[in-house]
């Protein structure tokens, strides 16, 4: 089932075109990264899919429904934890909770049950009665989250959840986006953190001067700019090293020595590493290190978009 689809959707700003025709369907139960560069459309089409800002053009389909002509169902069923922390300093953490469920209509019993299960679900339920001017930015950051998700949304979008915080908050996190979809949750997860996105998303797309320039797991994405990998084994000696029985190894493409280094260029796609371990091994080479040098998703976004992800 696809919860979100959009179509040739396009944002102007006067002549400037923010988001670009751009085409994307993510489906039930995905954690979907979503990356750019600062102006590059990101939260323009964050802001457009969570109705914070009208589409110029295209079509948004929340759960297969249009949200230009279903705007409370579409709102009832995302939930937006955004870059900037939206929470009241003068109202306690229940009451923060309490507050933004009731926009979504929960009253009663109903809303009382999850205001009390969002605050234990991000391990603030000790706190609900504290005010968020005592809290610490990864509480904060929970707090946060905690005022998406209390309305159960299928949807939830997180928009840098963990910029600025602690390690044990950012893995707090990152252990809660996790649970949230094991329990059904789709989300879609930016960050500026690309082994978050690498740890974390089953697909990803890049979205650069408002089109999407690649969209894939991550193994396809680095199939994009790359098939082969290098493999470099740090030896004591080179003395009895003879190249071209590693150049005859299936997969390998090239051999070069740099001072006890050798680095090996292979197909990406042929698993051969064991087979270069035993020729050393059988021809009496002491290895000293081993490192397969892959492509990141940094490497990927660097390569496409000729600049770093922070720009």
């Amino acid at each position: 089932m696809k919860v979100l689809e959009m179509k040739h959707l396009t944002r102007k700003f006067g002549d400037f075109i923010a988001v670009d025709n751009v085409t994307l369907a993510i489906d039930e139960g995905e954690i979907f990264g979503f990356l750019g560069t600062n102006g590059a459309g990101k939260s323009t089409t964050i802001n457009m899919i969570a109705g914070l800002l009208h589409h110029t053009k295209g079509e948004i389909r929340i759960l297969g429904k249009d949200v230009t002509k279903n705007k409370k169902f579409a709102k009832s069923h995302i939930g937006m934890v955004p870059q900037d922390i939206a929470i009241y300093e003068d109202l306690t953490a229940y009451e923060n909770i309490q507050f933004f469920a009731g926009l979504y209509g929960l009253r009663g019993q109903k809303l009382k049950e999850q205001v009390e299960e969002a605050l234990k679900f991000v391990g603030l339920s000790d706190k609900a009665k504290s005010f968020p001017k005592t809290f610490s930015g990864g509480m904060k950051r929970r707090l946060n989250i905690a005022c998406a998700i209390a309305h159960r949304p299928k949807l939830i979008i997180m928009d840098e959840p963990t910029v600025g915080i602690d390690p044990q908050s950012r893995n707090y996190i990152l252990s809660s986006v996790r649970k949230l979809n094991e329990m059904g949750c789709t989300i879609i997860y930016t960050s500026h953190y690309m082994e978050e996105v690498e740890e974390i998303c089953s697909r990803i797309a890049i979205i650069d001067h408002g089109k999407i320039i690649a969209e894939g797991t991550k193994e396809q994405l680095k199939a994009i700019i790359t098939n082969t990998k290098d493999i470099w084994i740090g030896i004591n000696s080179t003395d009895t090293l003879d190249l071209s029985q590693l150049k005859l190894i299936n997969g390998v493409k090239e051999v070069k020595v740099e001072e006890d280094v050798i680095k090996i260029n292979s197909s990406a796609d042929v698993n051969n590493l064991n087979t270069i371990i035993q020729y050393f091994i059988a021809a009496g080479i002491e290895i000293r290190t081993v490192e397969e040098q892959a492509p990141n998703l940094d490497t990927v976004f660097l390569t496409l978009t000729g600049r770093n992800l922070r720009d």
